[in-house]
């Protein structure tokens, strides 16, 4: 576990002298890049030396518990004991630091939400699972772009897409692909039964060009107009973009911009995002016993969470984890739910990496 160390402390310093490097100043993007790296390794870098000071102290105070004087020793062995336990702390925290890191996580995300059983009743919830994501999205400082949406009378979404922008936007994210089912009273029933209807959701990192590379005759591009509601451009221009790319068969839209240019460009970024996705997916199966450690399969067939609105109730089944927030999480406080996902995550990547 420990093995790395030296090389981390080497890395360590070798960042904090290009830090002081003109030449690197001089040039923002090299400079940014190592004062990224140089901030994630200081905390484990800080931890490192407080464990080896620890290490000295123990032994200090083990031979002070040999003094000849009672209160010396009394003293010393108190002292052994908070500091074996600061140490078997510190032990767990640099272990969890030492997992490597999804390199995906600091990447923004296109986030899809689609109606799925349920009529116009899944079509609202789509619309307010969207707004849950947003008022988080808000809460932490991202920035939200709709890039495009299909949507209902009542103001539902048939399926949306938007691009989230900020820091570390999959790292926490990434756990809300799969199959999202509610059971709620509709507002389209006057009965009063509770009916149950779903949503899914993918979240797609953003793909980098030098990640993806598409060919311009394998893209069939038309264009359209704008449909559905809000804009006073609907149905005016033909600006609404359609992308198919042959060989996959994929095909993605954009209409929420006036300009023709702008949806084209914004539809190639999400296109390029469901092929790394398709890529990622394959190499997933040829490393399937790596998935143990995650959770779920990001698949939106898998059934990841349930919503209970009479009982105020979410189930994630992933986890089998429940909180009765529904309220609160619907409004945005999400990490309730990111929260225990990302520990789940953080003890199976260690119980992974202690088996190999």
């Amino acid at each position: 576990m420990f093995d790395k160390l030296n090389e981390i402390r080497a890395r360590f310093s070798e960042l904090e002298s290009q830090l002081g490097d003109p030449q690197i100043a001089g040039n923002p993007t090299e400079y940014q890049k190592v004062a990224r790296e140089h901030g994630k390794l200081q905390e484990l870098v800080h931890s490192l030396d407080r464990y080896d000071q620890i290490g000295e102290e123990i032994a200090d105070n083990q031979e002070m518990a040999e003094d000849s004087d009672p209160e010396i020793r009394q003293m010393a062995k108190d002292e052994l004991v908070r500091l074996r336990e600061e140490k078997e702390v510190l032990e767990d925290r640099i272990r969890l630091m030492l997992i490597p890191k999804d390199p995906l996580d600091e990447k923004n995300v296109f986030l899809e939400i689609r109606a799925g059983t349920g009529g116009e009743e899944a079509a609202l919830f789509a619309a307010r699972l969207y707004r849950m994501y947003k008022r988080y999205a808000d809460k932490v400082g991202w920035k939200v772009e709709i890039v495009s949406t299909n949507e209902t009378d009542m103001g539902g979404f048939r399926e949306l897409v938007a691009l989230i922008e900020g820091d570390e936007v999959y790292s926490q994210l990434k756990y809300e692909a799969g199959t999202h089912r509610v059971q709620r009273v509709p507002e389209t029933e006057t009965q009063g039964r509770i009916h149950t209807s779903a949503a899914t959701v993918a979240v797609l990192p953003e793909a980098e060009d030098v990640e993806v590379n598409i060919q311009d005759q394998d893209l069939r591009i038309d264009t359209y107009r704008a449909s559905g509601a809000g804009g006073q451009h609907v149905n005016r221009t033909d600006s609404a973009i359609r992308i198919t790319h042959l060989p996959t068969g994929l095909v993605v839209t954009c209409q929420d911009e006036k300009s023709q240019h702008k949806n084209k460009a914004k539809a190639l970024k999400v296109l390029q995002s469901k092929l790394f996705e398709m890529q990622r997916e394959e190499q997933h199966a040829a490393e399937a016993s790596e998935r143990r450690s995650q959770v779920g399969s990001g698949d939106r067939s898998e059934r990841i969470r349930t919503y209970n609105f009479p009982q105020s109730r979410i189930t994630d089944h992933r986890i089998n984890f429940t909180t009765h927030r529904l309220d609160q999480v619907m409004e945005g406080q999400l990490e309730e739910l990111i929260q225990p996902l990302q520990t789940h995550e953080q003890t199976e990547k260690l119980k992974h990496l202690e088996e190999k």
